[in-house]
């Protein structure tokens, strides 16, 4: 890997306008015109359900029991509070996105503006996060396919829909986000379908299983009012419950919507298309879960979701559904093929870019003639196909250690984020913006962001102090207090890999 002279961290803003960084690294100047770049393929119909399907997965369909017992009816506010959180951090991307579309987003924005060692832990975190949430979708899918062909082995299933995957991102941008649009439109319907069922039993006062009338007043009136749980008690078995260690699963359950920066590099009209994309994501949090939770908390008592029958599955039973199990596990399954396609589509582009950056190997930075950056596409299926026979070997261990580092790796990640909005900002301010914004100074060039962040002297401060608070709440839950060791554990290995490739960088 050949030196160069992005390798000093931080610096003045004058130091910095001289890397090679401050120009558009996939468009360098002097490139012969003929070698292939990536594709503007992706349209605004195809950006809005990436976005709007990002954060509907299986933890939604299955996981949702779990907010719900930790802190009953008041998971709505959690969810409220933590998607404005999310929401913020996505405007924050989105910010940046406009002015400057890139692929790996991200990582070459903290790159570009705030050091090389920063845009390799970025972009090297976020790779290996969604190696592992890849790896334990392509490793659940199996159970899924079970339940029609119960004879197929589950590696089986895992090994045919990888490679059917990874076709898919292999044959170009386009066909991803075509794939991606339909995926996601399964989930929402799914979920829309849900939210217009329960309506009908509860104006309808359709007898239900519980025997307990179907009614918005249950969120108040049924196991102990709105607030149950308080804000954070101990629980007789000694495990926290409340609002607060809500917000822990909450905020996981929204991983997946950073995704709308990566497609800003191929996106046709990101001036356009990111600013709609990301003003949705607020909108989209309401629906998708306050309304759907709301709904299934009015229909079936909150103190009877148990988790072992999704509360998707109940509510259309309620509605007289019986095939209700198998609508939901096609869901599932959708579901799924939709995490793991946009997995291996923002993998091999975390790869392209942090390759850009010098902060990979130069083969991961190469592209076919469609666009596409093969490399970074096999070299992320070969590494999943890995992991999961890890999880086929080793599910404790998979589990236990490799999902804490996933867990802890968004924390990281989003605090990188609005870390790295303000320092964008600065270098604005100081001159050094990208395209229109070049040469401007201080509020003249703050003034002509086209797409700010709302609140941005204060708000990623705000943020990030929030990030540490849901950071603290992970110690009162042995789960997730493995989850901050691992996290700890993981940055040292990533500090300690840059030192080893930067000096490496400097020898060669």
């Amino acid at each position: 890997m050949a030196h160069s002279p992005t390798d000093a961290p931080g610096g003045s803003t004058a130091g910095r306008a001289s890397r090679p960084f401050t120009k558009d690294v996939l468009h360098p100047q002097g490139a012969d015109p003929n070698t292939p770049t990536l594709k503007k393929g992706l349209k605004n119909r195809h950006i809005q359900l990436i976005a709007l399907g990002g954060a509907i997965g299986t933890g939604l369909f299955y996981g949702s029991s779990e907010s719900i017992t930790l802190a009953g009816p008041s998971i709505l506010l959690a969810y409220v509070i933590g998607g404005l959180a999310i929401f913020m951090i996505v405007r924050a991307l989105g910010e940046m996105s406009v002015e400057d579309p890139k692929a790996g987003a991200f990582s070459y924005y903290a790159t570009r503006y705030w050091s090389k060692r920063a845009g390799f832990i970025s972009g090297w975190n976020y790779w290996f996060n969604y190696i592992l949430v890849s790896m334990v979708e392509l490793s659940v899918v199996g159970s899924f396919v079970n339940y029609w062909f119960p004879n197929i082995p589950q590696w089986v299933s895992a090994a045919v829909f990888l490679v059917l995957i990874m076709a898919l991102n292999l044959i170009g941008v386009s066909e991803f986000g075509e794939f991606e649009f339909w995926f996601a439109l399964i989930k929402i319907v799914a979920v829309i379908a849900m939210i217009v069922g329960g309506l009908y039993v509860i104006v309808a006062n359709v007898p239900t299983a519980s025997g307990v009338r179907a009614s918005f007043a249950n969120w108040f009136d049924v196991g102990g009012g709105f607030f149950p749980h308080g804000l954070m008690q101990r629980s007789a078995d000694g495990q926290w419950t409340g609002l607060l260690m809500a917000l822990v699963v909450v905020m996981f359950s929204f991983g997946g919507t950073e995704l709308i920066g990566i497609t800003a590099g191929e996106t046709a009209d990101p001036r356009r298309t990111i600013p709609k994309a990301t003003n949705g994501v607020i909108w989209r949090i309401l629906v998708f879960y306050v309304a759907a939770l709301g709904i299934i908390m009015a229909v079936v008592p909150w103190n009877t979701l148990d988790g072992t029958v999704s509360p998707f599955v109940q509510i259309f039973d309620s509605v007289g559904v019986r095939v209700a199990a198998g609508i939901l596990n096609f869901v599932c399954l959708t579901a799924v093929m939709s995490v793991y396609n946009s997995g291996l589509y923002s993998n091999s582009r975390m790869l392209y870019s942090l390759a850009r950056q010098h902060n990979a190997p130069a083969f991961l930075g190469k592209l076919s003639r469609r666009g596409v950056p093969v490399a970074g596409v096999l070299t992320s299926a070969v590494i999943t196909a890995i992991a999961v026979v890890v999880v086929f070997v080793w599910p404790d261990f998979a589990f236990n250690y490799l999902m804490s580092i996933a867990t802890i790796s968004a924390l990281i990640n989003w605090t990188m984020v609005m870390v790295t909005q303000v320092k964008f900002r600065r270098c604005v301010a100081a001159g050094d913006g990208p395209g229109e914004l070049k040469g401007l100074t201080g509020q003249e060039a703050i003034g002509k962001i086209q797409f700010k962040l709302p609140w941005a002297s204060v708000m990623p401060y705000l943020v990030i102090a929030f990030l540490a608070l849901v950071a603290v709440l992970m110690c009162f839950s042995p789960s997730y207090r493995v989850a901050l060791v691992a996290g700890v554990i993981w940055l040292a290995v990533l500090f300690c890999a840059y030192a080893v490739v930067d000096r490496r960088s400097r020898k060669a």
